[in-house]
C-alpha cells in the first residue's frame, strides 16, 4: 500500500513502525532501541504503577525497579505488564519472579491479543519466521553474553557459513537478534526475553541437550586457535576474546563437567584459567580445581595442567592449597606421562612458593626446568633471575639478567617481553636504578598495550618501589595506588600485601610514621616479606622513631584490619601524603 501511495505522489511522507524494514526504494530505517534502563524505562514503570496501584510506594525500592527494567530489557510492553502486577504484589515480589517472566507478565490490557501477555507478543513475532530461521534462533539461545558467526554455525551444525549469515541477517532485520558492530567485528546477541522464549522452543523440540553439547565442544575446540593468537603480537585480541566469551565459557564448562565430558571440561578450564589469570579474572581457577579429582582418578593426560592452573589460587590467599597443587603438578611433570604445561609454565608455577616465603623452592623449580629443556627459554631464565633475586643471590641474579633485555627485544610475545623486563628491573634495582626504572616503565607499557593486567600491576608495584627509593615520591604514590587497587579489585589478597609493604616503606620515607607502622602489619604476610625485604629496615626505623610500645600498638591495629579496610586505609594515607607533598611544593 505504501509503495502504491508513493508511486502516485511526490510530496507524501510516511512514518511507519514495524518489526522490520519494508525494503522499499528510498526507505530510511531508524531502529528503535529498548528504553534506557535508568531513565525512560524506570519512568514508564513508575507511571504505570501509579495508574494501576496508586497506593504503592516505590521510593524505597528504586534499585529493585531498576533491576526489573534491566532484566526486562527495557521492553515497554513487559514493563507495563510488570507494573500492572503491583495491584497484588510488591516490587520485590515481581523482581524475584522474573525468571518465570512468561507466566508472570500477563495482564488484562485491551487491544490486540499479542499485546495482552509478554508470551503472546513474542509468540506472534516468532510465528512469522520461516522454519530455518526458527531453528537457528532456538539453537543460538544456548549462548550466554552473545556470539559470533562461527559460534552460530557450530551450534547450528551448518557447514555453510554464508547460509548461516543469511539467516542471522534475516533475524536481525526482524528485530529478534541484535548485531553489535562497535568493536569492529560483529557480535550477535538476543534480548533476554527473546532468548528465554527461544530456549523454551529448543527444549520443547527435544534439541536442547545436543545443542548445548555442540556449544561446549565448540568452545573446547577454540583452545588451539586462541592460544596461538595469544602467543604472538596480537595477544590483546586473545584477552579480548576471553573477556567477551567468559559467560559462554562458564556455561560450556558447567555443561561438560555436569555431563562427565572430562576432555571438553578440562580443555576449557585450562585455557580459560591460563588467560584469566593474566587479566586478573580468577574464576576459571576454581573450574580447574573442580576437575582435579575426576582427572586424577582416570589419570587424565591434562592432570598436570589442571594442577598448575588450580595452584593459582595462591593469589586469593590459599597458599597451602596452592603449594599442594604445585607439588603435585611438578611431581607428575617429572614422570613424563602427562601433557606438559605450555609456554614454559613449569617455571611460572614456581612463583606459587613465594606465597609461603619459599624463594629457594622457586629457584629449584626454575633450575630444574632449564636443565631438563636444553636451549633458550627466555621466560624460564627470567623466572630464575627473579627467584635468585628474592633469595638474596644478587651476583648470580645479575649474571642471569644480562641477556634479558636482548630476549625482550627478540620475542614477539608481549607477556614474555614484559616479564623479562620485570625480572631485569628487579635484579638491577640496587646496582643500576635508572636502568631498572626504564625497564619497568617499558614493561608496564607493553603490559598495558597487550592487555596483561597482572603484569601491569606487578610493574606498577616495582615502579613505586624504585621511585620511592630515589626520591620520586609523587610517582611512587601514583604507582602504589595503581598496584593496590588492581590487586585488591582482582581478589589477589595474598599478593596485595606486597604492595601494602611498599607503601609502608614509602610512608616511612615521607615521615608519615604512624601510618607507615599501621601499614607495616602487612609484613606478617610471607609473600610481602619475601618480595619486599626492605620492609625490615623500615620497621627498625619506625621502632626507633615511635618507640616499641607505640609501634606494636599501631601494628596491632593494622593486623586487625580486613583486606578491604586496609585497602581503604591505604588510599586515605596516599591522599594525605599527596596533600603533604603539594603543601611542601607550595611552600
Amino acid at each position: 500500500m505504501i509503495e502504491a501511495i508513493l508511486a502516485y505522489s511526490g510530496t507524501v511522507k510516511i512514518v511507519a513502525t514495524s518489526r522490520e524494514g519494508l525494503r522499499l526504494n528510498d526507505e530510511q530505517l531508524w531502529p528503535v532501541p529498548s528504553l534506557d534502563i535508568n531513565s525512560s524505562a524506570a519512568k514508564l514503570f513508575v507511571e504505570r504503577a501509579s495508574a494501576v496501584a496508586p497506593a504503592a510506594s516505590l521510593d524505597s525500592d528504586t534499585d529493585a525497579v531498576t533491576e526489573i527494567c534491566r532484566r526486562l530489557d527495557g521492553i515497554p510492553l513487559a514493563i507495563e505488564l510488570a507494573a500492572s502486577r503491583l495491584l497484588s504484589m510488591t516490587v520485590i515480589d515481581i523482581r524475584d519472579l522474573l525468571d518465570d517472566r512468561f507466566r508472570l507478565l500477563v495482564g488484562s490490557r485491551r487491544g490486540l491479543e499479542r499485546h495482552q501477555t509478554l508470551h503472546h507478543a513474542v509468540q506472534w513475532s516468532y510465528d512469522l519466521l520461516a522454519d530455518d530461521e526458527k531453528a537457528l534462533l532456538n539453537r543460538c539461545s544456548v549462548f550466554a553474553g552473545g556470539f559470533d558467526l562461527a559460534g552460530a554455525q557450530a551450534v547450528a551444525g551448518s557447514g555453510d557459513k554464508f547460509a548461516t549469515l543469511d539467516l542471522l541477517d534475516a533475524l536481525v532485520r526482524k528485530s529478534l537478534v541484535v548485531a553489535d558492530q562497535s568493536s569492529g567485528r560483529t557480535r550477535f546477541s538476543m534480548l533476554e526475553t527473546i532468548r528465554q522464549f527461544a530456549e523454551e522452543q529448543l527444549v520443547h523440540a527435544g534439541q536442547a541437550s545436543d545443542t548445548r553439547t555442540a556449544h561446549a565442544h565448540y568452545f573446547a575446540e577454540r583452545e588451539a586457535d586462541v592460544l596461538a593468537l595469544w602467543d604472538g603480537p596480537r595477544q590483546r585480541d586473545a584477552y579480548g576474546w576471553f573477556t567477551d566469551e567468559l559467560a559462554n565459557l562458564r556455561v560450556a564448562f558447567r555443561w561438560a563437567a555436569d555431563h562427565d565430558d572430562l576432555d571438553t571440561a578440562a580443555a576449557i578450564a585450562v585455557y580459560a584459567a591460563f588467560l584469566g589469570t593474566r587479566v586478573e579474572q580468577y574464576e576459571p581457577v576454581a573450574w580447574a580445581e573442580e576437575l582435579i579429582e575426576p582427572a586424577r582418578t582416570v589419570k587424565h593426560r591434562r592432570l598436570a595442567q589442571l594442577y598448575s592452573m588450580a595452584a593459582q589460587c595462591y593469589a586469593a590467599g590459599r597458599s597451602g592449597d596452592a603449594v599442594r597443587y604445585a607439588d603435585a603438578a611438578l611431581g607428575i611433570i617429572e614422570s613424563g606421562h602427562f601433557d606438559a604445561i605450555p609456554y614454559e609454565g613449569e617455571a611460572w608455577l614456581g612463583r606459587v612458593y613465594l606465597s609461603q616465603g619459599r624463594p629457594d623452592r622457586f629457584v629449584e623449580v626454575c633450575r630444574n626446568m632449564v636443565a631438563r629443556h636444553r636451549g633458550t627459554y627466555s621466560f624460564a631464565y627470567a623466572c630464575l633471575t627473579l627467584a635468585l633475586t628474592t633469595t638474596g643471590a644478587r651476583n648470580e641474579a645479575l649474571a642471569a639478567s644480562k641477556e634479558l633485555l636482548a630476549a625482550a627485544d627478540a620475542t614477539d610475545n608481549p607477556e614474555v617481553a614484559s616479564y623479562t623486563l620485570l625480572a631485569y628491573g628487579i635484579a638491577q634495582r640496587d646496582v643500576a636504578p635508572s636502568s631498572a626504572y626504564d625497564a619497568h616503565r617499558r614493561g608496564l607499557k607493553i603490559a598495558q598495550d597487550s592487555g596483561n593486567r597482572q603484569l601491569e600491576t606487578f610493574h606498577a608495584g616495582n615502579l613505586s618501589r624504585v621511585a620511592a627509593f630515589h626520591g620520586e615520591a609523587g610517582d611512587a604514590l601514583d604507582y602504589a595506588t595503581l598496584a593496590i587497587r588492581r590487586f585488591y579489585n582482582s581478589g589477589s589478597f595474598s599478593v596485595v600485601a606486597s604492595a601494602f609493604a611498599v607503601l609502608a616503606g614509602l610512608l616511612d620515607r615521607l615521615g608519615h610514621y604512624e601510618a607507615a607502622a599501621t601499614m607495616s602489619a602487612s609484613g606478617a604476610n610471607p609473600f610481602a616479606r619475601t618480595t619486599y625485604p626492605e620492609l625490615e629496615g623500615a620497621i627498625a626505623h619506625l621502632r626507633e622513631v615511635l618507640g616499641d610500645e607505640t609501634y606494636e600498638t599501631l601494628v596491632s591495629a593494622g593486623e586487625s584490619m580486613t583486606s578491604a579496610a586496609m585497602a581503604t586505609y591505604a588510599f586515605e594515607q596516599i591522599e594525605l601524603a599527596r596533600a603533604s607533598l603539594l603543601h611542601v611544593g607550595d611552600s
